[in-house]
């Protein structure tokens, strides 16, 4: 049996119409900038976007051509629309009108994702942002079991603008109750997640109980990272980024949407659509074909997780190739510890410090751990 991922899972759907990966860490760890040429998975897109908003050149790749259609979707958004009919465009508030933007967007896109997105009809009437499995697999954690657990009182509650002590005082005395606790962890089960969220294969080298590292991590996100500004947070329990009525132009909801859905990110990554490359296959294999010029940077989300030890130490190796000297490696682990393989320590130095600090503000919480390295 095949040891790579790209032969184990299922890559013909949309899995995650957003990047659940929190790009602010992400760009502070990998600092894009102009000249700067960084290798990234490209999941939705969003974190791609971030990356050029700093000035890097980028190459987004994926396994899933689904997932790509989602990349270029965005990306003819932003190269035709205006900041406030992306925002309408793509879900994150109100629009009557997709359909027909998206039949204005369609000829910019590749023949692929253009037949891709003619068959997702009302993916496009919806808002895209909100067609993938893993936010299906939110909307019934907010919908089926959340009302169990909470009123709607009690969640707008938790998004209100507080002190950290408050949070945590919140969280103790309203929010983390006995059904609290049963419910999340039946729902956020390897069982349930395999088959409602993610993908089986995903867990293969979890050894760890998947619901109780991931309620651990809730807990910090709940009391050690300020909730009102959250836009992971808010798209869970609300299934959007902006309060019910958010004006996009107002701080507070401003403040509450990814980085690359924020004004002041708009024209950079703009005018950085023509640095954006995609390619389609595994991560190393763009390595091979488009690192001639090398890379200062490395986007990895949590790929070495799904694979086993000396698989991990090939694709590293590989990818320390085309590395250019100072360039940065981030990666995110979930359930499964991965490191630079020890054959390959001397080449890089660890940011451990760095990555700590950065992985105690991460928004998207559900990762047990944020990695970064650097090449000597």
């Amino acid at each position: 049996m095949s040891k790579h991922i790209k032969d184990r899972a299922d890559f013909d759907k949309v899995r995650y119409a957003n990047c659940w990966e929190d790009a602010d860490v992400l760009c502070k760890s990998l600092q894009p900038s102009e000249g700067k040429r960084i290798l990234s998975v490209a999941s939705a897109g969003d974190n791609s976007l971030s990356l050029l908003a700093g000035g890097a050149s980028v190459v987004a790749v994926d396994l899933s051509r689904a997932q790509l259609a989602c990349v270029e979707l965005r990306r003819e958004a932003f190269r035709k629309l205006n900041y406030l009919d992306v925002l309408a465009f793509l879900g994150v508030t109100p629009c009557e009108r997709r359909p027909a933007i998206y039949r204005d967007l369609k000829s910019g896109l590749s023949a692929g994702a253009r037949a891709y997105w003619d068959s997702q009809a009302d993916s496009i009437r919806s808002g895209f942002i909100h067609a993938g499995k893993f936010e299906g697999y939110f909307k019934l954690f907010r919908t089926r079991i959340l009302p169990l657990v909470h009123s709607k009182s009690t969640i707008l509650a938790l998004l209100e603008e507080k002190s950290l002590p408050d949070q945590d005082e919140f969280y103790r005395r309203r929010w983390n109750t006995i059904r609290w606790r049963i419910l999340f962890r039946v729902f956020f089960s390897r069982f349930v997640m395999g088959r409602l969220g993610r993908d089986p294969e995903f867990f293969r080298y979890v050894e760890s109980s998947v619901a109780d590292r991931i309620l651990t991590r809730t807990k910090h996100a709940l009391t050690e990272i300020p909730t009102h500004d959250n836009p992971y947070l808010r798209y869970v329990l609300t299934g959007n980024y902006l309060a019910e009525n958010g004006n996009p132009a107002e701080s507070s909801d401003h403040e509450a949407l990814p980085h690359y859905l924020r004004r002041e990110n708009f024209e950079p990554i703009r005018s950085g659509l023509d640095r954006l490359t995609l390619h389609h296959g595994s991560v190393e294999e763009a390595a091979e074909r488009l690192g001639d010029f090398g890379f200062d940077g490395f986007n990895l989300s949590d790929i070495f997780e799904y694979l086993d030890p000396p698989l991990c130490q090939k694709i590293y190796r590989k990818l320390l190739v085309v590395a250019r000297p100072g360039a940065r490696l981030a990666y995110w682990n979930m359930l499964v510890p991965r490191r630079v393989p020890s054959t390959l320590a001397d080449s890089v130095i660890r940011h451990d410090d760095q990555a700590r600090e950065l992985h105690a503000q991460d928004k998207a919480w559900f990762y047990s751990e944020f990695v970064l390295e650097e090449k000597i």
